[in-house]
């Protein structure tokens, strides 16, 4: 049974760490984090990257391209030379204003990745320590100090307050 983030958020913190079967005081040990990466993979999402061409080519399928191609073809089968020369100008530059957002936005999504906590530190066998962010896994205790980005879904287990910046989403 898959849980929601919105579930845990109205759940206690006893009632998390009871489900994670996670010891406060100890964290989990390497054992069981190996288990659960096993289980539930890395923290991280997987890429999948498109080639130069599928991406140039794709702006040529769907409904309008599509519209914008039958028209070219009708008025190159009715010899309109114009009309036709006209109506490819205008698919090729939809097509390229398109690739180009498209390119601009792949290099917003890689500098906000590049930005993105590498490591974190961890508590693992009553030991807080530093790992990569992508081996965290479900029922890990993490410490968040002042400029810290956090690097999952996450319930506060103690503090004052949490006063979180996500200007990282939107600055891009």
């Amino acid at each position: 049974m898959t849980i929601s983030t919105d579930t845990y958020s109205e759940q206690s913190v006893t009632e998390t760490l009871n489900g994670f079967a996670t010891p406060i005081e100890r964290g989990l040990s390497d054992e069981e984090a190996g288990k659960r990466i096993a289980q539930y993979g890395y923290n991280e999402i997987e890429e999948k990257e498109e080639t130069l061409w599928q991406r140039v080519f794709r702006r040529f399928w769907g409904p309008i391209p599509w519209m914008i191609e039958i028209a070219a073809l009708l008025s190159a089968l009715v010899q309109k030379w114009e009309d036709f020369a006209i109506i490819l100008f205008m698919l090729l530059v939809n097509a390229g204003l398109d690739f180009f957002q498209e390119h601009r936005a792949l290099n917003a999504l890689k500098a906000l990745k590049a930005d993105m906590a590498h490591e974190v530190t961890v508590l693992r066998e009553a030991l807080f320590k530093r790992i990569q962010a992508r081996e965290l896994v479900p029922g890990d205790i993490i410490k968040l100090r002042i400029g810290d980005i956090i690097p999952a879904d996450v319930q506060l287990l103690s503090g004052d307050y949490l006063l979180i910046d996500q200007s990282a989403l939107t600055r891009l």
